[in-house]
């Protein structure tokens, strides 16, 4: 018998398929669900309208008053995106086993705790706080899981796979491909260096120091790209055990919120333009909610220490390598690792060959939902200048959709940290953080190099407008 065969590997056909039918069912309900969002989103604003006015989301409040005024003008507009998030979902979960009496009382709690979250994010104090809705919905998670325990019934609402699936396809709706041309040959460059050197060296100091492969590629595609959204879909691709993807997003946010206060005190005192603090952070934060949060952290601090360059430059050079440059990868990483897992890992594990058409059916069906999003942005934005985009497009057709994105990616971390228990993923001791931390060594000295001394001058004199 083979050594070290896959879970998957040891079942009988009949219950893989229907694992696999599951997995599948569940992708192309993202699909579906997200691109009927986006494709609504773009009918309304070929209409001259916009979703906004289900789209809601707290606005900036620096006061308890200021807050109140707030949600006594939109509860009606909560009230309806409730109800609307729960005739969608329901209809999906149901389709994918779950009880609709059972989603709904959850979802609701879910939404509830999420809306507060979101509300928190949305002060006026938070960023100096690094309070970012998904991250402040993990640790609120992970608090309530670790100290207490939830009734059981709750656990309907915890589908932390489909909403950051969902999360996803509504994110290739705000990356259209016009920005990938307008970020440059450098920006596109420098992340594509960074995530690809990040990922070796994660999964080669892992292999070397005896990590089961499909962990270390799953550690290496959560430090390389996207963070979370990264090790949830690489580690459907290469067929992962259930306690992978918890390890790497635990890292994750860990690192994400160091780096959060070191990178732009650093930035700092190095006297960094903004715009290369902002191109560092964002070939050195793992996380897109942490790093926007340390780039606008730091462009504050550089307009108030007559530092080179301005706000909106950190903030832009930043999103140029994180957001655009590295997030892109997440297609890329999921099908490659599909193809080296199928014909080659499992291969040499069962002893046998292993049908190519696994491929397709293991990739996950959200990244076509993701990158279809994504060109029917771009084809909606295609003539327009940078300019054009940010003026007219973005707030009547790209923001509303990034709220919506924002609730899918809160009610993902909130229920990801109401899954996770640390006692558990304490005993898979130290090698998942240094190989993970590795990574981070790559991550931060060559987005140092490569923002300062190769690329300086770009980032440096980047323009906003």
């Amino acid at each position: 018998m083979a050594k070290n065969v896959n879970l998957e590997s040891a079942v009988g056909e009949t219950q893989k398929a229907k694992l696999t039918q599951k997995t599948l069912t569940e992708d192309w309900w993202a699909v579906i669900l997200g691109l009927s969002i986006v494709t609504g989103a773009y009918l309304f604003y070929l209409s001259g309208s916009s979703i906004s006015w289900i789209a809601v989301s707290p606005g900036k409040w620096s006061n308890f008053s200021q807050l109140a005024d707030q949600f006594s003008k939109n509860a009606v507009k909560y009230l309806a995106l409730l109800g609307l998030l729960l005739v969608l979902f329901t209809k999906v979960t149901s389709r994918i086993g779950q009880k609709p009496r059972n989603f709904i009382p959850a979802f609701i709690f879910v939404f509830i705790v999420s809306t507060i979250v979101y509300t928190l994010g949305s002060w006026d104090q938070a960023g100096k706080y690094t309070l970012e809705p998904p991250l402040v919905a993990l640790g609120l998670g992970l608090l309530i899981s670790n100290i207490t325990t939830l009734p059981r019934w709750l656990d309907a609402g915890f589908r932390v796979e489909f909403y950051i699936k969902l999360g996803i396809i509504l994110l290739g709706a705000t990356l259209p491909f016009t920005l990938i041309l307008w970020a440059g040959p450098i920006a596109i460059l420098q992340a594509s260096v960074v995530s690809l050197a990040t990922f070796l060296t994660i999964f080669f100091v892992g292999r070397k120091l005896g990590l089961d492969r499909r962990l270390a590629a799953v550690l290496g595609a959560g430090g390389a790209v996207c963070g979370v959204s990264a090790s949830i879909a690489i580690a459907g691709s290469v067929r992962a055990k259930k306690e992978h993807p918890p390890i790497a997003i635990s890292l994750v946010v860990i690192y994400a919120i160091i780096m959060i206060f070191v990178l732009p005190l650093i930035c700092r005192s190095l006297q960094l333009p903004a715009g290369v603090g902002g191109a560092w952070i964002g070939t050195s934060e793992f996380a897109d909610a942490a790093g926007l949060a340390a780039a606008q952290s730091y462009g504050g601090l550089a307009n108030s220490h007559v530092i080179a360059g301005t706000a909106d430059q950190a903030v832009a050079s930043y999103t140029l390598i994180k957001v655009i440059g590295r997030d892109v990868w997440i297609g890329i990483w999921a099908f490659a690792l599909a193809v080296i897992s199928v014909t080659y890992w499992e291969r040499s594990e069962i002893n046998s060959k292993v049908q190519a058409g696994q491929i397709w059916w293991r990739f996950p069906k959200f990244v076509i939902g993701f990158l279809i999003a994504s060109i029917l942005t771009s084809l909606i934005i295609h003539g327009h200048s940078l300019a054009e985009y940010n003026k007219v497009i973005k707030p009547a057709l790209i923001t509303p959709i990034t709220s919506l994105r924002t609730w899918a990616f809160t009610f993902s971390f909130f229920s990801i940290g109401l899954t996770t228990r640390f006692r558990e993923l304490a005993s898979v001791g130290s090698k998942p953080i240094i190989a993970f931390t590795a990574g981070v060594v790559i991550n931060v000295i060559l987005g140092y190099i490569l923002s300062v001394f190769i690329f300086g001058h770009y980032w440096s004199t980047l323009i906003t407008h």
